[in-house]
């Protein structure tokens, strides 16, 4: 693949990452959303309706987990690459889910920086930050 289509397919993938984070408030249900963006140290959680919250996190973790997958395909085109990342995301969303899940049951108010974070890592395409830098690296190596 010539370098300049390879650079177009991954431009044009990262535009579609960008665009899922600037729909996001009209393509998932994501209460925490504004949750987060006010002082939320000392507030209890929002009402939400837990399975259709933990469904659409997960819809939009594998959305962003296939757009980034492509994005790793068209660098590096290797299905080595694409195996082991796909399992570590696998393991991740796995281990994310579980933790999100006993994060929202918790009853307590403020102190959740933990579901924060956990659920940014869940929404925003992180992993993808560095595989590719580790990709390039072992492939340097």
């Amino acid at each position: 693949m010539q370098k300049w289509i390879k650079i177009g397919l991954a431009a044009v993938l990262f535009v579609l990452l960008v665009l899922i984070r600037a729909y996001e408030t009209d393509l998932f249900y994501d209460p925490l959303i504004q949750f987060f963006k006010v002082d939320h140290s000392i507030e209890k959680l929002p009402d939400l309706i837990f399975s259709k919250y933990l469904l659409h996190i997960s819809f939009r973790f594998w959305l962003n987990t296939v757009i980034s997958l492509l994005i790793l395909w068209v660098l590096f085109r290797k299905r080595e690459v694409i195996k082991v990342s796909l399992l570590l995301y696998m393991v991740v969303f796995v281990l994310l889910m579980l933790a999100m899940s006993v994060l929202l049951q918790s009853e307590e108010e403020g102190g959740h920086l933990a579901l924060f974070y956990v659920r940014r890592f869940l929404i925003q395409p992180l992993f993808l930050l560095l595989l590719i830098p580790a990709f390039y690296f072992q492939k340097k190596s």
